[in-house]
C-alpha cells in the first residue's frame, strides 16, 4: 500500500533510489515516467512499484483509471488469516485495474445481507464473498439466487453448497486433516482429538470427515467412538480453542488437531495451564498457517492453506464472470456451469508437535 505521505519524483536523487528499487537504469525510470514507448511492460510496471514502495506520487498521466469496483464481503479481521487472504485479493484486483471495497462483518454491526446490498447501490463490479453465509447450512441461500438475478457475478470462498449457481474457491479440508493425523501417528500418537467450530459449517463437516477416514484407517477406530470422544466443537476463537482441548485433554488425548491457528493457541494455553509442556507432553497442530504463526513459542506446527492460490483464483474467477466467459446456467444446471475449485493445503512441521511421552515414534 502507498503511505498516506506521497512525495512528487523531481531531483535526480530519486531518479537514482527508484532505478535501484526496480532494477533498471535511471533512463528506464525516465522514460516510463514521461510516457516514452519502448519500455517491457513488465519493466514499466516494476518501475511504477517502486514509486509505490519509495513513497512518490506517480505522475498523473501514468495514473490507472479504475475498471470498477469489486466487493469483498470477509468475517470480523481477528483472525489474521482474514486479513491475509483480504491482501492477497486486493492486490490482485488492483494489478488488473480494479478497485477492491473491504467489507467486514462484525458482531452487532452490519451482516452480509447489508453489506451486499451496500456494494451492490454502490454499483460494483462483482462481489467475492470469504466465509459467508453460503458455507453455512442452516442459511437461506435464496439471498444468492436474488443477487443472481440482479445480474451482481459474484464468486463464494471457502464453503460449498449445491444450491448456489456460482463458482466457488475451497482448500481441501480433508486432505488437511489426513495430513495432520498421518503426522500424528508417525509420531506415535493414538489418542489423538480434534478441536473445531460449530457443527453446522461446510468446512467443518468437511474436516471431520476426512479426519473420521484417516483415524480409522490408521488406528483402527470406529466413527461412533471418534466422534464420541476424539472430537470437541468450540468457537473458532482462542478462548474456543482453549475450552475444547481442556475437554479433549480430560479423554485423554497427547495430541489435538485445531481447525485454525487461533484454536491452536487456545490449546496450548489449556496444556499450559495443567502444568503440560508442548509438545514434550502434548502436540498441537493447527490450520491456515497465518501470518507470524511461525514465531509463536512454541513455533506452531500447522497445515497451510493455500491462500495465495485461492485468493489469485477467486479475482481470476470472478473477472471471467464479469467477461462473461463463465457459460450462464439455468435451472437445474448448476453444476455443468459451475465448478468448485479445490486446492490443496500443506503440511508445515515445526515445534509443537513431538513424539508422544514414553515412544521413540514411528519416524
Amino acid at each position: 500500500m502507498r503511505p498516506v505521505q506521497s512525495h512528487p519524483v523531481t531531483a535526480p536523487a530519486r531518479l537514482a533510489d527508484i532505478a535501484a528499487q526496480a532494477g533498471v537504469s535511471e533512463a528506464t525510470v525516465s522514460r516510463v515516467l514521461n510516457g516514452k514507448p519502448g519500455v517491457a511492460a513488465t519493466t514499466r510496471q516494476a518501475v511504477l512499484a517502486a514509486l509505490d514502495v519509495l513513497g512518490y506520487e506517480r505522475p498523473v498521466r501514468l495514473r490507472q483509471r479504475s475498471a470498477g469496483l469489486v466487493g469483498l464481503i470477509t468475517p470480523e479481521l481477528e483472525n489474521p488469516i482474514f486479513p491475509a487472504l483480504a491482501q492477497v485479493i486486493g492486490q490482485a484486483l488492483t494489478r488488473q485495474g480494479y478497485t477492491p471495497v473491504l467489507a467486514t462483518q462484525t458482531p452487532g454491526g452490519s451482516t452480509e445481507d447489508e453489506l451486499t446490498e451496500m456494494l451492490v447501490d454502490r454499483g460494483v463490479a462483482g462481489i467475492i464473498y470469504v466465509s459467508g453465509l453460503h458455507a453455512d447450512t442452516t442459511a437461506d441461500t435464496q439471498r444468492y439466487e436474488q443477487l443472481r438475478a440482479q445480474g451482481v457475478p459474484f464468486v463464494l470462498v471457502d464453503g460449498y453448497s449445491p444450491k448456489v449457481r456460482a463458482p466457488f474457491i475451497s482448500p481441501d479440508d480433508r486432505a488437511a486433516m489426513r495430513l495432520a493425523v498421518t503426522h500424528l501417528v508417525s509420531l506415535g500418537h493414538s489418542r489423538i482429538g480434534l478441536a473445531l467450530g460449530p457443527l453446522r459449517f461446510v468446512p467443518v463437516l468437511r474436516k471431520i470427515e476426512g479426519f473420521v477416514e484417516a483415524v480409522r484407517d490408521q488406528l483402527g477406530l470406529d466413527e461412533q467412538t471418534v466422534t464420541a470422544e476424539l472430537i470437541q466443537h468450540s468457537l473458532y476463537t482462542l478462548e474456543g480453542g482453549q475450552a475444547a482441548a481442556s475437554a479433549l485433554l480430560d479423554r485423554g488425548c497427547t495430541a489435538v488437531v485445531c481447525a485454525s491457528d487461533m484454536m491452536a493457541l487456545g490449546a496450548i494455553r489449556a496444556a499450559r495451564r495443567r502444568g503440560l509442556e508442548v509438545p514434550d507432553d502434548v502436540s498441537v497442530v493447527g490450520f491456515d498457517d497465518s501470518p507470524l504463526i511461525a514465531f509463536t513459542d512454541p513455533p506452531l506446527t500447522t497445515v497451510r492453506k493455500p491462500v495465495p492460490a485461492m485468493g489469485q483464483a477467486a479475482v481470476r474467477t470472478l473477472l471471467e464472470e464479469i467477461s462473461g466467459n463463465l457459460p450462464p446456467s439455468s435451472p437445474g444446471s448448476a453444476s455443468a456451469a459451475y465448478s468448485e475449485f479445490v486446492f490443496m493445503p500443506e503440511l508445515v512441521v515445526r515445534g509443537s508437535t513431538a513424539s508422544v511421552p514414553g515412544s521413540g515414534g514411528r519416524s
